[in-house]
């Protein structure tokens, strides 16, 4: 009889699952597929061929797949495949307390023709939960003064390394990070700053003490670890992170993600003091076949000609710094912008920074096992943008990425405490 597991049922989002098959015919050619259902309804699916072993068993940790999705030897690999059924739509998380995405693991024979698939019972099924918060992981809504957002605390009654967590400026507070982050034991603020509650759709300048407040609400908290705080950021958020690390002397590890070493887009103010944008060349915005805007040029020409003073001054920042790069990147040129960034810092005799640059990955990294999000709308500027990433490199970065990020907030976030003899 065949039989399908998956282990662990239920686990967080960014844990890896044991996929086995047995019960196969020796050497029989299978067909593995995924689908999820986000909670708009949008359906997204994978899958892949395998091969059984001699005594009739498919193991996803050793076996390779023979063609689909993905190639070759990837456990996760039908996780981080997924695909949307329809084009342009991102897998995000919205409600990340009560409800885990589900994903559905099933298997076929390969005689089976692929247009009857979605008609025909699969052979055996299992269906497993995502979550993206640990149990005792807690939510508390910030509105506090300025402040719009969304703690989230391990459970436990110790106090835990602070954490302000930052996306683009899409909009909205997005979650799913910053309860990941509590679900491994820091104190996360997930912060909106534009298009959220009363905050405005487009800012006409990014004010500094907004997240300077933001900064001292998280050290005032009584489970959060002092005396400084991190932030993990990325694109448009990453230039505010960096921001926050070079005029906030209480941040001491900033995680920048695809993000610039300059001002785009709105002038940033900090106690009265003006950083005016990099102006971009329209010209240089290029739209493929497909109709999707890349963004990752238009800057280049301003850069070339600007003088230092339109670079953020990294170099007066106290603390570390963490850069992830994907390479294939089509939304800025993230890798030139950190080498620029680091070499600032090197040349003021700074070593307080550390650059992971990956090959094949592109704008969107995000938590492991999240499938790529190629191209996506960009609502608010009424394009079709197009994000890069090859499929499993941008994968293998994120497994990679993740792990390296927590591993560097703990590091400077957590005293090391030395014994008296």
């Amino acid at each position: 009889m065949i039989q399908l597991t998956a282990t662990p049922a239920s686990t967080l989002t960014d844990e890896p699952v044991h996929i086995r098959a047995t019960g196969l015919c020796p050497s029989q050619i299978v067909i593995f597929q995924a689908t999820l259902e986000d909670e708009k309804g949008n359906l997204f699916h994978s899958q892949a061929y395998y091969k059984a072993s001699e005594v009739g068993e498919v193991d996803l940790d050793h076996a390779p797949s023979l063609g689909g999705d993905y190639i070759g030897v990837h456990p996760m690999g039908l996780f981080w495949s997924l695909k949307p059924e329809k084009f342009l739509t991102k897998l995000m998380k919205r409600d990340v307390m009560t409800s885990p995405f589900l994903v559905q693991i099933k298997l076929y024979d390969s005689n089976l023709p692929l247009a009857q698939i979605a008609a025909t019972d699969p052979k055996v099924s299992v269906t497993l939960e995502r979550w993206y918060r640990a149990p005792g992981v807690t939510r508390i809504q910030v509105h506090e003064g300025h402040l719009r957002g969304a703690l989230f605390l391990p459970p436990g009654e110790g106090r835990f390394p602070g954490v302000i967590d930052l996306f683009a400026d899409i909009g909205g507070l997005i979650e799913y990070r910053a309860s990941l982050l509590a679900s491994h034991g820091f104190a996360a603020l997930a912060l909106a700053y534009c298009d959220y509650e009363d905050l405005p759709l487009h800012p006409e300048k990014i004010e500094l003490e907004y997240f300077e407040e933001a900064v001292n609400f998280l050290l005032r908290h009584p489970k959060v670890l002092g005396p400084g705080i991190g932030i993990v950021s990325i694109s448009k958020g990453a230039e505010i992170g960096l921001s926050m690390a070079i005029h906030l002397k209480q941040v001491i590890a900033t995680v920048l993600i695809n993000g610039p070493n300059f001002v785009f887009s709105t002038p940033q103010v900090y106690r009265g003091q003006i950083s005016q944008p990099l102006s971009f060349s329209p010209q240089l915005v290029s739209i493929n076949a497909l109709g999707l805007a890349q963004f990752q040029y238009c800057f280049e020409e301003a850069r070339s000609k600007a003088s230092e003073t339109f670079f953020l001054p990294i170099e007066k920042a106290q603390g570390h710094f963490l850069f992830i790069v994907g390479e294939d990147d089509k939304s800025i040129n993230s890798k030139a912008y950190a080498e620029q960034a680091t070499e600032q810092l090197r040349r003021n005799g700074k070593d307080n920074w550390t650059l992971l640059s990956y090959p094949g990955a592109g704008h969107m990294l995000e938590p492991p096992y999240s499938p790529l999000c190629c191209a996506s709308k960009l609502s608010k500027l009424h394009l079709f943008m197009q994000w890069g990433g090859e499929v499993t490199l941008h994968a293998a970065a994120q497994e990679h990425s993740w792990k390296e990020i927590q591993k560097f907030l703990k590091k400077h976030l957590i005293p090391v405490v030395t014994s008296q003899l």
